[in-house]
């Protein structure tokens, strides 16, 4: 299993933490018992779980201009048309996905083109389910524009156990769709805006599949 380059420290630090209290832990309490068998049992079920948080798939993109893919792992708990005040300031058609932290928490592009427009956004770390993230946590407004001249927004928003979003877009740059543009530490959501005349293919609670799913197709 790859492991994702951001994760790399934090997994180091972990796994430093836990075994120096499996030590502490001997040294005052040498003589085993049930307690230290359980210790050792949840030592290393949490630093397997760290290290998942950071897994990197193996996928291949079939690739196509015409269609949506998902910006990431999850599980879709938005479908509505919304009012879109940053970039567009128009109503557009926003689609939700929810990562849990048993998700894969990469990130990546939707489409294909150059990016438009990148912004960093400080902000709070509600619960990412909740419909008030969208306006209130920490994210990232990305805007690509594709060579018909469709232009996608979507976002990375941090949430209450997400508190890092790391992203790689920079202004005026070309981008695949599928390629990687950012990573979520410890699951959140993103949200992609489309076009009011794209036709949605997801549902409501469908389980979607990061450089897989196909979200929605230009009309």
């Amino acid at each position: 299993m790859k492991i994702h380059k951001v994760g790399h420290r934090i997994i180091f630090y972990a796994i430093v933490v836990i075994i120096f209290l499996l030590v502490i832990v001997n040294l005052i309490f040498p003589v085993q018992t049930y307690y230290h068998y359980t210790f050792y049992f949840l030592s290393l079920l949490l630093s397997l779980l760290i290290i998942c948080f950071f897994r990197v798939p193996n996928r291949t993109v079939v690739y196509d201009d015409n269609k949506i893919l998902s910006a990431a792992d999850g599980e879709v708990v938005v479908i509505e048309h919304v009012k879109e005040n940053e970039y567009f300031k128009d109503k557009r058609i926003q689609v939700s996905v929810f990562m849990s932290i048993y998700d894969i928490h990469i990130n990546w592009y939707p489409i294909s083109g150059i990016i438009k427009y990148v912004k960093y956004h400080k902000g709070k770390h509600l619960i990412a389910s909740n419909p008030k993230a969208s306006m209130l946590n920490e994210m990232t407004t990305v805007v690509v524009e594709d060579k018909k001249g469709h232009k996608i927004l979507f976002r990375q928003i941090a949430g209450f156990v997400a508190r890092r979003i790391v992203f790689y877009s920079k202004r005026d740059i070309k981008v695949v769709q599928g390629s990687e543009c950012g990573f979520i530490k410890f699951g959140s959501r993103v949200d992609i805006l489309l076009p009011l005349d794209a036709e949605v293919l997801v549902k409501l609670n469908q389980k979607v599949v990061g450089q897989k799913t196909v979200i929605a197709k230009f009309k």
